[in-house]
């Protein structure tokens, strides 16, 4: 009987997993803007940008066109990415063609949610895109976390193509 309990309560625990939101898009807005968050803008996924966008995914954009929100010299994104199976919201900051902020809002793996931590997401500052559509920057990847470490390599490059793609 205790071993069925234990089996039971290990099963569960394993479909709960580490989902969770940790910050809603509208708070990490305002962590980059303060109180007034300027309106947000459209960014038309054209047929180039689509190109260059599954070529990072390594699968199909799945939307026409995103949001982003501009700053002085930047902007801001708002994009998910699925991890194994669930997908992560992650929100991005870039200035100067650079990231200057990562952050997950939302994970809802089972696995992998250490890619949540600051010890991780500060390893993106200052991170560019190169010719080849890969950061420029290494980042060390967490064991056990494969595929949320992708998907947030994935999601920086999104952001910083998103954003060199712009008409400023």
């Amino acid at each position: 009987m205790y071993r069925r309990l234990a089996l039971s309560l290990m099963l569960l625990w394993n479909s709960v997993g580490h989902s969770a939101v940790y910050q809603t898009s509208e708070e990490f807005l305002q962590g980059i803007f303060g109180s007034v968050i300027p309106a947000p803008k459209i960014l038309w996924i054209t047929k180039p940008i689509k190109q260059k966008a599954t070529k990072i995914l390594s699968h199909r954009i799945g939307f026409l066109r995103t949001r982003y929100w501009e700053t002085d010299g930047g902007t801001v994104w708002i994009l998910e990415e699925i991890g194994k199976t669930k997908p992560i919201t992650v929100g991005v900051a870039v200035t100067n063609g650079h990231i200057g902020k990562i952050k997950v809002l939302a994970f809802r793996e089972s696995r992998g949610w250490e890619v949540k931590q600051e010890f991780f997401t500060e390893q993106f500052f200052q991170a560019g895109l190169n010719q080849h559509l890969k950061l420029d920057k290494n980042i060390d990847g967490i064991s056990g976390a494969t595929l949320s470490v992708r998907a947030l390599k994935k999601i920086a490059r999104l952001a910083l193509l998103f954003d060199k793609s712009l008409n400023r």
